[in-house]
């Protein structure tokens, strides 16, 4: 599938990039990245030839949160006309978290998902981070909610998200205060994983991402599976859950031993 403001990058190891490409509007989103970055992440959680995605930004910025200007335009628009809006408060609500199943998909996609961040990472780029399962950013990145300051609410399953990274205390300093952080601020409190010199950041993502490709797929699906399920299961049933995960895997290395064998 062909996008106009998204690349895919596969490459020979099961890695795949998922590369937000609009550089010159730093990346933010607009209504088509919005629609279309669903659609992508759907793409490589679902092929089987990809065993790890990368989520970075084209050019020097991850992603800079929603377009402001074509927020503020369709804004103005409406105050200044005298019909109502083309669409209802409800159909609008329901379009943002059509879009923002982005974040869903990468958060449950069965691999493991890489942010790479490059340079401004801030509001729904931040909470696009918070969905992957592994933060890198170079040195020079820099990171904010942004939300409050221009009198909105988080979207993009952020509160969610990142009161599970953080804890509730910390996801509220970070959604209240607002604090612009640079990338050693961004590692103390807990938003990546990693800092790189930046031009490091996309060697050392890809040897990471490469070396998560390379291991049993089955075992990094219930892995995975373990993680996410935890997140709304009693001690029993994460106990009950990740016991038959493990015989799956076991299972599932049987039959590959069987195959070997057979050839």
């Amino acid at each position: 599938m062909s996008y106009e403001t998204i690349l895919i990058d596969r490459r020979d190891n099961g890695v795949a990039l998922l590369v937000l490409n609009r550089p010159d509007a730093m990346n933010s989103l607009d209504s088509t990245l919005m629609r279309e970055l669903p659609n992508a992440a759907r793409e490589l959680a679902e092929d089987e030839d990809v065993r790890c995605i990368v989520l970075t930004g084209a050019g020097k910025v991850f992603c800079a949160g929603g377009d402001t200007r074509a927020i503020g335009k369709m804004a103005d628009d409406q105050v200044k006309s005298a019909a109502p809006p083309k669409s209802s408060f409800e159909k609008r609500a329901a379009w943002l978290a059509k879009c923002s199943q982005a974040s869903r998909i990468l958060h449950q996609a069965p691999k493991p998902v890489i942010a790479m961040i490059n340079g401004a990472c801030a509001g729904a780029g931040l909470n696009l981070a918070g969905a992957c399962d592994i933060r890198f950013a170079g040195a020079s990145a820099k990171f904010r909610s942004a939300f409050i300051a221009m009198g909105l609410s988080s979207d993009y399953g952020g509160n969610w998200l990142w009161t599970q990274i953080l804890g509730t205390g910390k996801a509220r300093q970070l959604f209240f205060i607002d604090k612009k952080r640079d990338a050693k601020e961004a590692l103390e409190f807990g938003l990546i994983d990693r800092i790189c010199d930046d031009d490091a950041l996309e060697t050392e993502t890809l040897e990471l991402a490469g070396q998560l490709a390379s291991m049993p797929a089955k075992g990094m699906f219930y892995a995975k599976a373990n993680l996410n399920a935890v997140l709304h299961q009693t001690l029993e049933q994460a106990i009950d859950f990740e016991s038959r995960n493990l015989m799956l895997c076991r299972a599932a290395i049987t039959e590959m031993r069987k195959r070997a064998e057979a050839k």
